[in-house]
C-alpha cells in the first residue's frame, strides 16, 4: 500500500483561463517543485538548466528525455499546480517528438515547451553559436506533437530562440505565427538582452494570436504587472530558486565549518520539524498504524 501524493491537479490552460498572469518558478526535483507551489506560484517549471545543474552537468543535451521526464514526474507526483515541462529541443527528430509527447502526458504532464534550435543544443546564455532549426522542420514537428496528443487539457508550447541567436523581432514574429498555424497552443519569446525591450517589441505587434510566455532572467527589473500588461500571459522565473540555493547553501556551510559548530545559523535554517511537513511523516505515521 502506498500513500497517494496527490489528487488533482488543474492544467496549465486551466491556469491560463483563470489567471489574467501565470507565474512560473523553476526546480529541479519533487522538494523544489513543493517550495515553488508553497511560494504560492501557479506553475512549476521543470527547467532543463536546473535538472542538469543538479547533476553538475551543463545544459548541453546532454541528459536523456527519461532523465528529464523522471524528474518533471516526480514534481508533478508532490504538487497541486501543474509543471510545466521544459524539453529542449523535442530529443531528436519526429518520431522522438511524438514519442515525447506520449511519454510526457502518460506521465500527467499538462505542459511541455520545445525550442526550435537544432541538437544538441547549448544553453541559451553560454556565449556559443545557437543555430535555429529550419522553420518549416519545426513546425512539422510541432503538427507531430499535436497530433499525438490525447487530452484537450495538454498544452503545447513553442518556444523560439530568434533573438538569443542574433535576429531580430520580424523574425522571432514570423517564425511564432508559423508556429502558432501548425498547432502550438501558446509561444515562448526568449531574449537575453539587459532590458526588455525585444520582448515589448515582439508582444508590440503580436496582436495576441496566442498566449506569450517570457523569462525575465537577464531583465530581472521588469515587474510581473508591466509584462501582463504589454502582452504576455505567463513570466517564468526560470533558475532563480537554484541560485539561491546554491549562495545560501555555500555561506551556512563555509559558517559552520569555520566556527566549529552550527549554532550561529540554526535561526536562520529550517527546522527538522519543516522538513518533516513537506514529506507528510505524520500522514506516513498514520498509515502504518
Amino acid at each position: 500500500m502506498t500513500l497517494q501524493q496527490t489528487t488533482t491537479y488543474p492544467s496549465l490552460r486551466e491556469m491560463l483561463g483563470r489567471h489574467r498572469l501565470v507565474r512560473a518558478a523553476g526546480a529541479h526535483d519533487a522538494l523544489g517543485a513543493k517550495l515553488v507551489e508553497r511560494a504560492g506560484f501557479e506553475a512549476v517549471w521543470a527547467s532543463s538548466f536546473e535538472i542538469s545543474a543538479a547533476r553538475c552537468l551543463p545544459d548541453a543535451s546532454l541528459l536523456t528525455m527519461t532523465d528529464y521526464l523522471e524528474a518533471a514526474a516526480h514534481m508533478q507526483r508532490v504538487c497541486g499546480i501543474p509543471v510545466v515541462a521544459d524539453v529542449d529541443t523535442g530529443f531528436g527528430g519526429v518520431l522522438n517528438v511524438a514519442h515525447m509527447v506520449q511519454e510526457y502526458e502518460s506521465a500527467g504532464i499538462t505542459a511541455v515547451c520545445m525550442e526550435d534550435k537544432v541538437f544538441p543544443k547549448m544553453n541559451s546564455f553560454v556565449e556559443s553559436a545557437h543555430t535555429l532549426l529550419d522553420t518549416g522542420e519545426f513546425c512539422r514537428r510541432l503538427a507531430i506533437a499535436k497530433s499525438r496528443q490525447q487530452t484537450e487539457g495538454f498544452l503545447l508550447i513553442a518556444r523560439t530562440e530568434a533573438f538569443i541567436d542574433g535576429l531580430d523581432a520580424e523574425e522571432a514574429l514570423n517564425r511564432c505565427m508559423k508556429y502558432v498555424e501548425a498547432g502550438a497552443d501558446a509561444v515562448l519569446v526568449h531574449s537575453k538582452q539587459k532590458t526588455q525591450h525585444q520582448i515589448e517589441e515582439f508582444l508590440a505587434d503580436w496582436d495576441d494570436r496566442a498566449p506569450v510566455v517570457i523569462v525575465p532572467t537577464t531583465y530581472p527589473s521588469w515587474p510581473a504587472e508591466r509584462a501582463r500588461q504589454a502582452g504576455a500571459s505567463m513570466v517564468i522565473y526560470a533558475n532563480q530558486a537554484l541560485r539561491a540555493t546554491v549562495s545560501s547553501v555555500q555561506q551556512t556551510l563555509r559558517s559552520i565549518y569555520d566556527k566549529g559548530s552550527s549554532e550561529g545559523v540554526e535561526a536562520d535554517i529550517a527546522p527538522v520539524s519543516e522538513i518533516f511537513e513537506l514529506q507528510r511523516l505524520n500522514e506516513w505515521i498514520e498509515l502504518d498504524k
